[in-house]
């Protein structure tokens, strides 16, 4: 099934076939619109929290895994009756995971939210004019 509103243009086919290249589709320019100045800074806003935390999280996160693979004695540390440093650092992996999206949940909305409705108001207006 075609979809008649997109134009299609015919190419070349060994004799005996016709074929048709992929509709090509009219309006904006994506890859000129990532230059627009709220799209970067939108990246740059995402990328400046995500990538920080991110690398916190994974040394934090292989930290632990190298305590448990290593330092037997250290994680059987008990710290009150049978709870060692091992369980209280392996929920703190939890707990960390927890206020991690709680703060990214967060600063979306207070920070990346906002531009990225005011893009997508400008892009539906453009696409609209085309």
């Amino acid at each position: 099934m075609s979809d008649e509103s997109f134009p299609t243009k015919k190419v070349s086919s060994p004799p005996g076939e016709t074929a048709t290249a992929p509709p090509t589709r009219t309006g904006l320019d994506y890859q000129a619109e990532e230059k627009n100045p709220t799209f970067i800074e939108l990246k740059r806003r995402h990328r400046s929290f995500v990538f920080p935390l991110t690398v916190f999280f994974l040394v934090w996160y292989f930290a632990y895994v190298i305590l448990a693979a290593y330092a037997h004695d250290f994680m059987a540390t008990p710290v009150f009756g049978v709870i060692n440093v091992g369980l209280l650092l392996g929920f703190g992996q939890f707990i960390t995971t927890f206020i991690i999206t709680m703060t990214y949940v967060s600063f979306a909305n207070r920070r990346l939210d906002p531009l990225a409705a005011e893009l997508r108001a400008d892009l539906e207006a453009k696409e609209s004019a085309a």
